[in-house]
């Protein structure tokens, strides 16, 4: 059997997957089985921010692999302390817990923000209120915390407590605040929901809503974080900080790693053996988030991420004016949403014929989200191929 029939006959059939195996990557790369090469302008869903096979990531991964592996959190390591530190030391956060997945990083940020309440002796305090479209994973958590239906389906009874309005509207969020409200959990841009970034005066209304209501502000920036919207973090764009933040996916640059950050304050809602995991921060993956950061966090590295970010809106918004079927275009640094009026499903798929990897979300809307590494020149090429695609 090759290895389509083997992957069809022994793994669970839950991804549609697209009819390619893929075997090397460089850069912004790919090459499948055939030979054939393509453009990734998806980087594993804004995993590989850095690229395939990033030959400083990879020398890391094989010394630390060669070094020290996994020892468990009963213990200390050391990538594990300096990796705490560089994300700490970078936010407003003041305490750091690893996980291996967004969706385990958020799941951390739900039992938090509802055990700090009942600590301090507020027991009903339990709701957390989230957003319409959101996307926060699917552990039965997360999955309850998610405003999507579609996924739920089949895994009922969910988790109680989880409040769904909608997504830039102030005046929902007020309408359901009350006594029982622990926190409010949302996405600074809503990746999964259609690229959706918040608007500005609304996410600053919910800063301070929260605080006049002495609730905690839970930001997902699970797919927004590690310099994919040209900052750090997509909520320095918006200048307001949250109380508890979630990271995963570029965190090692495709090794299985997530991370909750908190402040101090909102910290205390854990204590010791209130929550754990076997594989979270081991040195392996520490070690290789240590380098994703300090290659990513460099201002010039940020800053071209803005500015690639400007040129690829710029060079997509041009096609509307001969492609009526062009909607919208809208998104932060380079994670970039084009929404149009037909199937953006067979847009990706010849764009595939064509040598590109692109992403459909939301039934109509196409989802960019290069690698941050990714050149004007392949940007020049994806939009010539949409062009003609759209014609």
């Amino acid at each position: 059997m090759n290895t389509k029939e083997k992957t069809d006959k022994y793994v669970f059939n839950t991804y549609g997957r697209i009819q390619k195996v893929f075997v090397k990557g460089q850069g912004a790369t790919l090459w499948d089985e055939e030979g054939n090469t393509y453009t990734d302008f998806l980087a594993g869903i804004a995993v590989c921010s850095l690229g395939h096979s990033h030959p400083e990531v990879a020398k890391t991964v094989a010394e630390q692999a060669a070094t020290l592996t996994h020892v468990s959190n009963l213990y200390y390591t050391a990538p594990q302390a300096d990796l705490a530190e560089k994300l700490v030391t970078s936010s407003f956060a003041d305490r750091a817990f690893f996980a291996n997945s967004g969706a385990e990083a958020n799941e951390a940020a739900i039992k938090l923000a509802r055990r700090y309440f009942n600590k301090k002796g507020q027991p009903d305090r339990v709701k957390i209120i989230s957003m319409s479209r959101s996307f926060h994973g699917r552990t039965m958590a997360t999955l309850s915390a998610t405003g999507q239906d579609k996924i739920k389906d089949g895994f009922a009874p969910l988790v109680d407590g989880f409040i769904h309005i909608p997504f830039n509207d102030i005046d929902a969020l007020k309408a359901n605040m009350d006594h029982t409200v622990c926190a409010v959990m949302m996405e600074p841009i809503q990746g999964e929901g259609g690229v959706v970034p918040a608007d500005p005066e609304y996410i600053k209304a919910v800063r301070a809503l929260c605080d006049r209501e002495g609730i905690l502000l839970i930001f997902d920036e699970v797919q927004t974080g590690m310099g994919r919207c040209g900052r750090l973090f997509a909520h320095e764009i918006y200048g307001v900080t949250p109380d508890i933040m979630t990271l995963a996916k570029a965190l090692a640059n495709g090794l299985p790693m997530g991370a909750m950050l908190a402040t101090q304050e909102a910290a205390t809602g854990f204590a010791l053996g209130s929550h754990a995991t076997t594989f979270g921060g081991t040195p392996l993956v520490a070690a290789a988030a240590l380098t994703v950061f300090s290659i990513i966090s460099q201002p010039a590295f940020l800053q071209d991420v803005v500015e690639k970010g400007q040129y690829f809106k710029k060079q997509l918004s041009s096609l509307q004016a001969t492609h009526p079927h062009i909607k919208a275009v809208r998104g932060e640094g380079l994670l970039v949403g084009m929404e149009i009026d037909g199937e953006a499903g067979k847009i990706v798929e010849e764009c595939l014929k064509k040598g590109f990897i692109i992403n459909a979300i939301q039934g109509n809307i196409l989802r960019f989200a290069p690698p941050l590494i990714i050149s004007h020149e392949e940007i020049d090429a994806l939009v010539a191929v949409l062009d003609s695609l759209l014609a």
